[in-house]
């Protein structure tokens, strides 16, 4: 079985974000740690080399692959900063429609600045991500 690439890390969230050469997407990733720190009453941790991750839970699908995920994560990558957010599919329309400027796949939501967003809609997703994630995942 393969071993997962993404783990919880001991490296420094604000290192990797002060390395961040475009000043507006660091700036940014600043914030949206912050903001989900406040949301979450998590602190941040790196997973892998390119994600910060707030909270963990365990997984294990039928085919027997299992591991450890963040509840909520960002990654402030080139193109566009990744949001990893677990949005119930019965309101993932409706909430995207709120969010501003983005393109979104089955588990990604992809914004470019923070300014293309309607901060107040973000945070509502990342609260009801969290409750999802907490149901699906934490209610055991």
């Amino acid at each position: 079985m393969a071993k997962n690439k993404t783990t919880e890390t001991e490296s420094s969230v604000a290192d990797f974000i002060n390395v961040i050469d475009d000043e507006i997407k660091r700036n940014d990733a600043f914030e949206l740690a912050k903001i989900m720190k406040k949301i979450s009453g998590l602190e941040p941790k790196m997973w892998g080399t390119g994600i910060i991750g707030f909270g963990s839970y365990h997984y294990k699908y039928d085919s027997g692959h299992e591991g450890d995920a963040p509840i909520i994560a960002f990654s402030p990558r080139k193109a566009a900063i990744s949001l990893y957010l677990n949005i119930p599919v019965e309101n993932r329309e409706e909430l995207l429609s709120q969010l501003g400027k983005h393109k979104s796949a089955k588990a990604c939501i992809y914004i470019k600045k923070l300014t293309d967003i309607d901060i107040i809609a973000l945070q509502n997703m990342i609260s009801i991500s969290l409750e999802n994630s907490k149901k699906l995942y934490l209610s055991n």
